[in-house]
Protein backbone atom coordinates (compact mmCIF):
# COMPACT_ATOMS: atom_id res chain seq x y z
CA UNK A 1 0.00 0.00 0.00
CA UNK A 2 1.26 3.71 -0.63
CA UNK A 3 1.62 5.49 2.10
CA UNK A 4 2.48 9.63 2.09
CA UNK A 5 4.02 10.05 5.46
CA UNK A 6 1.35 12.84 5.57
CA UNK A 7 -1.53 10.11 5.50
CA UNK A 8 0.48 7.44 7.68
CA UNK A 9 -1.80 6.30 10.45
CA UNK A 10 0.87 5.87 13.53
CA UNK A 11 -1.87 5.97 16.33
CA UNK A 12 -2.22 2.71 18.10
CA UNK A 13 -5.77 3.85 19.53
CA UNK A 14 -6.97 5.20 16.20
CA UNK A 15 -5.49 1.60 14.29
CA UNK A 16 -7.23 -0.11 17.01
CA UNK A 17 -10.71 1.93 16.48
CA UNK A 18 -10.99 1.06 12.73
CA UNK A 19 -10.65 -2.53 14.02
CA UNK A 20 -12.99 -2.04 16.42
CA UNK A 21 -15.88 -0.39 14.46
CA UNK A 22 -14.94 -2.55 10.85
CA UNK A 23 -14.07 -5.62 11.85
CA UNK A 24 -15.33 -7.31 8.20
CA UNK A 25 -11.94 -7.89 7.04
CA UNK A 26 -11.25 -9.00 3.47
CA UNK A 27 -8.24 -11.82 3.80
CA UNK A 28 -6.43 -12.29 1.19
CA UNK A 29 -3.99 -14.91 0.27
CA UNK A 30 -2.29 -16.39 -3.17
CA UNK A 31 -2.54 -20.13 -3.53
CA UNK A 32 -1.62 -22.77 -6.30
CA UNK A 33 -4.79 -21.47 -7.80
CA UNK A 34 -4.15 -18.49 -7.70
CA UNK A 35 -5.39 -15.01 -5.20
CA UNK A 36 -8.66 -16.05 -3.27
CA UNK A 37 -10.34 -13.46 -1.15
CA UNK A 38 -12.80 -14.07 1.52
CA UNK A 39 -14.56 -11.15 3.50
CA UNK A 40 -14.91 -12.49 7.44
CA UNK A 41 -15.31 -10.76 11.10
CA UNK A 42 -12.18 -10.72 12.71
CA UNK A 43 -11.62 -10.06 16.46
CA UNK A 44 -8.24 -9.40 17.93
CA UNK A 45 -7.26 -10.92 20.86
CA UNK A 46 -5.15 -9.14 23.99
CA UNK A 47 -2.36 -11.40 22.62
CA UNK A 48 -2.49 -9.43 19.40
CA UNK A 49 -3.81 -12.25 17.11
CA UNK A 50 -6.66 -12.19 14.68
CA UNK A 51 -9.16 -14.69 15.26
CA UNK A 52 -12.24 -16.13 13.65
CA UNK A 53 -13.95 -18.82 11.65
CA UNK A 54 -14.83 -19.88 8.25
CA UNK A 55 -17.52 -22.14 6.62
CA UNK A 56 -16.15 -25.83 6.39
CA UNK A 57 -17.69 -25.65 2.71
CA UNK A 58 -15.29 -22.65 2.00
CA UNK A 59 -12.69 -23.87 0.31
CA UNK A 60 -10.38 -21.40 1.93
CA UNK A 61 -9.12 -23.95 4.74
CA UNK A 62 -7.90 -26.48 2.00
CA UNK A 63 -5.84 -23.68 -0.61
CA UNK A 64 -3.98 -21.95 1.96
CA UNK A 65 -1.17 -24.13 3.33
CA UNK A 66 -0.81 -23.72 7.34
CA UNK A 67 1.53 -21.09 8.06
CA UNK A 68 1.20 -19.24 4.78
CA UNK A 69 1.24 -15.50 5.71
CA UNK A 70 -2.21 -13.64 4.74
CA UNK A 71 -3.09 -10.53 4.46
CA UNK A 72 -6.54 -8.88 6.11
CA UNK A 73 -7.66 -5.68 5.22
CA UNK A 74 -10.11 -3.45 7.16
CA UNK A 75 -11.74 -0.62 5.65
CA UNK A 76 -13.68 1.66 7.01
CA UNK A 77 -16.23 4.41 5.70
CA UNK A 78 -14.78 6.49 2.43
CA UNK A 79 -15.69 9.75 0.82
CA UNK A 80 -15.76 11.76 -2.25
CA UNK A 81 -14.02 14.80 -1.86
CA UNK A 82 -15.20 17.71 -4.02
CA UNK A 83 -13.06 20.72 -5.44
CA UNK A 84 -16.65 22.70 -4.58
CA UNK A 85 -15.35 22.02 -0.58
CA UNK A 86 -12.14 23.82 -0.37
CA UNK A 87 -13.32 28.06 0.10
CA UNK A 88 -9.60 28.69 -1.53
CA UNK A 89 -10.79 27.46 -4.79
CA UNK A 90 -12.34 30.65 -5.85
CA UNK A 91 -8.97 32.14 -5.31
CA UNK A 92 -7.13 30.07 -7.92
CA UNK A 93 -9.19 27.05 -8.96
CA UNK A 94 -5.98 24.84 -8.70
CA UNK A 95 -8.03 21.42 -7.09
CA UNK A 96 -8.82 18.68 -8.45
CA UNK A 97 -11.12 16.05 -7.07
CA UNK A 98 -9.98 13.27 -4.30
CA UNK A 99 -11.29 10.40 -2.26
CA UNK A 100 -10.84 10.12 1.74
CA UNK A 101 -10.47 6.59 3.36
CA UNK A 102 -9.03 5.34 5.72
CA UNK A 103 -7.34 1.51 5.85
CA UNK A 104 -5.62 -0.87 7.76
CA UNK A 105 -3.68 -3.99 6.10
CA UNK A 106 -2.93 -6.60 9.09
CA UNK A 107 -0.08 -9.23 7.58
CA UNK A 108 0.28 -12.52 9.56
CA UNK A 109 0.69 -16.64 9.30
CA UNK A 110 -2.50 -18.08 9.61
CA UNK A 111 -3.15 -21.50 11.69
CA UNK A 112 -6.44 -23.64 10.96
CA UNK A 113 -8.22 -24.98 13.83
CA UNK A 114 -10.22 -27.78 13.74
CA UNK A 115 -10.75 -29.25 16.92
CA UNK A 116 -14.04 -28.38 18.39
CA UNK A 117 -12.45 -26.25 21.57
CA UNK A 118 -10.77 -24.24 19.28
CA UNK A 119 -14.20 -23.43 17.16
CA UNK A 120 -15.80 -22.88 20.35
CA UNK A 121 -13.68 -20.17 21.34
CA UNK A 122 -13.94 -18.47 17.91
CA UNK A 123 -17.33 -18.36 17.95
CA UNK A 124 -17.22 -17.80 21.96
CA UNK A 125 -14.78 -14.39 21.10
CA UNK A 126 -16.89 -13.08 18.28
CA UNK A 127 -20.14 -13.45 19.07
CA UNK A 128 -19.51 -12.23 22.84
CA UNK A 129 -17.99 -8.93 21.85
CA UNK A 130 -20.37 -7.93 18.76
CA UNK A 131 -22.92 -8.93 21.23
CA UNK A 132 -22.32 -7.32 24.55
CA UNK A 133 -21.80 -4.13 21.98
CA UNK A 134 -25.02 -4.51 20.45
CA UNK A 135 -27.52 -5.77 23.13
CA UNK A 136 -25.52 -5.18 26.94
CA UNK A 137 -27.30 -6.96 29.00
CA UNK A 138 -29.63 -9.10 26.96
CA UNK A 139 -26.71 -10.21 24.85
CA UNK A 140 -26.87 -13.64 22.92
CA UNK A 141 -24.95 -16.67 24.16
CA UNK A 142 -23.93 -19.96 22.46
CA UNK A 143 -25.68 -21.47 25.78
CA UNK A 144 -29.24 -19.87 24.53
CA UNK A 145 -29.44 -22.83 21.52
CA UNK A 146 -29.88 -26.27 22.11
CA UNK A 147 -26.74 -28.36 22.36
CA UNK A 148 -27.59 -30.49 19.73
CA UNK A 149 -28.22 -27.33 17.64
CA UNK A 150 -25.20 -25.64 17.90
CA UNK A 151 -22.65 -28.66 17.95
CA UNK A 152 -24.19 -29.16 14.34
CA UNK A 153 -23.58 -25.43 13.33
CA UNK A 154 -19.99 -26.07 14.60
CA UNK A 155 -19.27 -29.13 12.86
CA UNK A 156 -19.65 -26.72 10.08
CA UNK A 157 -16.92 -24.37 10.31
CA UNK A 158 -12.97 -24.45 10.82
CA UNK A 159 -11.71 -21.35 13.16
CA UNK A 160 -8.43 -20.06 12.55
CA UNK A 161 -6.09 -17.54 14.08
CA UNK A 162 -3.41 -15.26 12.04
CA UNK A 163 -0.33 -14.56 14.12
CA UNK A 164 0.12 -11.05 13.19
CA UNK A 165 3.80 -10.06 11.85
CA UNK A 166 3.11 -6.42 10.70
CA UNK A 167 0.45 -3.69 10.05
CA UNK A 168 0.09 -1.02 7.53
CA UNK A 169 -2.59 1.96 8.12
CA UNK A 170 -3.14 4.69 6.27
CA UNK A 171 -5.93 7.76 6.99
CA UNK A 172 -6.20 9.78 4.12
CA UNK A 173 -8.28 12.87 5.73
CA UNK A 174 -7.43 15.99 4.20
CA UNK A 175 -4.24 16.28 6.14
CA UNK A 176 -2.33 18.08 3.42
CA UNK A 177 -4.93 20.30 2.84
CA UNK A 178 -4.61 24.27 4.81
CA UNK A 179 -6.44 24.86 7.59
CA UNK A 180 -9.28 26.66 5.91
CA UNK A 181 -9.92 23.68 3.29
CA UNK A 182 -9.74 21.13 5.82
CA UNK A 183 -12.43 22.74 7.47
CA UNK A 184 -14.44 23.37 4.09
CA UNK A 185 -13.82 19.54 3.29
CA UNK A 186 -15.43 18.78 6.81
CA UNK A 187 -18.78 20.87 6.18
CA UNK A 188 -18.87 19.52 2.64
CA UNK A 189 -18.60 16.35 3.89
CA UNK A 190 -21.33 16.59 6.72
CA UNK A 191 -23.59 18.15 4.20
CA UNK A 192 -23.40 15.22 1.99
CA UNK A 193 -23.81 12.88 4.27
CA UNK A 194 -20.94 11.72 5.65
CA UNK A 195 -21.29 12.85 8.93
CA UNK A 196 -19.15 10.34 10.78
CA UNK A 197 -16.03 10.99 8.51
CA UNK A 198 -16.55 14.59 9.02
CA UNK A 199 -16.63 14.04 13.09
CA UNK A 200 -13.20 12.53 13.12
CA UNK A 201 -11.83 15.08 11.18
CA UNK A 202 -13.06 17.15 13.81
CA UNK A 203 -11.93 15.42 16.65
CA UNK A 204 -8.00 14.76 14.77
CA UNK A 205 -7.88 18.75 13.95
CA UNK A 206 -8.73 19.16 17.82
CA UNK A 207 -6.53 16.32 18.73
CA UNK A 208 -3.31 17.43 16.60
CA UNK A 209 -3.61 22.00 17.88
Amino acid sequence: MYIPPHFAEVSGESIAGLLEDAPLACVVAHTGFGLVANHLPLLKTPKGDLVGHVALANDMHRLIAEGQEVLSVFRRDDAYVSPNFYPTKQEHHRHVPTWNYEVVHVYGTIMFQHDDHAKRAAVGLLTRHHERRLNGAQAWRMADAPADYMTAMLDGIVAFRIAVSRILAKSKLSQNREAMDYLGTVEGLRASGHAEMADRMEARADRDR
